[in-house]
């Protein structure tokens, strides 16, 4: 297949089109065209010549998603699959939140995911490959086109691990935050890992005044490994040292998620254990009620136990929320997105 012209940022499309002899001016028309006009075919830039259009057009394609499927939840929530347009037939989900604040999107970064955590559905997804940065940004697109809405906030929650795509991550952000692009501001964007802690350095010394969090659903090593194959190789005490290096360059707080699962990680011995291990940290942790997933092995924890364990958290100084719960009758919420293709 050609190459997505909507994979390129704004100084690497200049370069693609200074190979092809033209000023810097006209890519900032196509990324113009692309990203705030959204024309999907080179025939409507017309303020570019008829031979630079045919020479986009032998050499490029304008990706697009197709809609296979759209749910929306009883809370207004909206999950879409997406079929990407390649050559495999891939499918992808994508979710829309509304707030008061305003919209959301939660995206994914692959096709399946490689890190097999035991309470995501993504899990049951065989990995096939990194989404592309036009593939990243295309969701937002397609979102907002079929919505009719402008999304405010972008977080990285959706199928995959942001960070084992790093490159096409990066550079779907400068997309996503260029003023002649989406112009969405960093600090409205939120990267999830698992814990891949080479990359939270490398992410760190970004300075992309992103928000980072953290999937950490344990503080001790072995129920951790048991939840999150990752922390065999990324251990907690390595984690937490590549998130103080985080804070101290960015100065930006992280976000910790955490997962209650009954009988499991939500007793208070394990919130004593976490406001032990996050003291002194500019951290916050979003208390998350874990969401049943087809063959899961856990199930949710009481209203009861989550409260006393936001309630222990604030009172040992470690600022702790409880997720408002969004989507989970059409399988939508944290952990649940799975592309099924429902016939």
């Amino acid at each position: 297949m050609k190459t997505n012209i909507k994979n390129f940022t704004l100084n690497e499309l200049k370069e693609e089109l200074k190979n092809m002899g033209e000023k810097p001016f006209r890519a900032e028309q196509v990324f113009k065209w692309l990203f705030s006009d959204r024309v999907e075919t080179f025939e409507e830039m017309t303020n570019l010549s008829i031979d630079l259009r045919n020479k986009l057009s032998e050499k490029y394609r304008i990706g697009k998603f197709n809609i296979v499927r759209k749910l929306e939840s009883i809370d207004g929530t909206k999950k879409y699959l997406f079929d990407v347009g390649d050559e495999e037939g891939n499918l992808i989900e994508s979710v829309l939140m509304s707030y008061h604040h305003g919209y959301t999107i939660c995206v994914s970064s692959q096709i399946g995911c490689r890190m097999g955590c035991k309470f995501c559905a993504s899990t049951g997804i065989p990995f096939s490959r990194n989404l592309e940065p036009g593939e990243i940004v295309e969701q937002i697109l397609a979102i907002e086109k079929d919505s009719n809405i402008k999304i405010s906030n972008i977080v990285f929650m959706g199928i995959g691990e942001p960070l084992d795509n790093f490159d096409y991550v990066m550079n779907a952000i400068q997309i996503i935050n260029d003023p002649k692009g989406l112009n969405i501001g960093a600090r409205h964007i939120s990267i999830s890992t698992s814990g891949i802690v080479p990359k939270i350095y490398e992410l760190a010394d970004k300075k992309t005044q992103c928000t980072l969090s953290i999937s950490l659903h344990s503080s001790n090593n072995k129920k951790r490994s048991s939840m999150m194959p990752v922390n065999n190789a990324y251990p907690i005490e390595e984690l937490i040292k590549a998130c103080k290096y985080y804070i101290k360059v960015t100065n930006k707080r992280i976000s910790f998620e955490y997962a209650l699962a009954k009988d499991n990680n939500d007793n208070l011995e394990d919130a004593k254990e976490l406001a032990k291990l996050l003291k002194g940290m500019l951290a916050h942790v979003n208390l998350i009620p874990i969401n049943k997933i087809e063959d899961g092995a856990y199930t949710k924890s009481s209203n009861e136990n989550i409260i006393k364990f936001r309630d222990y958290l604030n009172d040992a100084g470690i600022v702790a929320t409880i997720r408002r719960e969004l989507g989970s009758d059409i399988d939508a919420a944290c952990g649940q997105l799975r592309r099924q293709n429902l016939k």
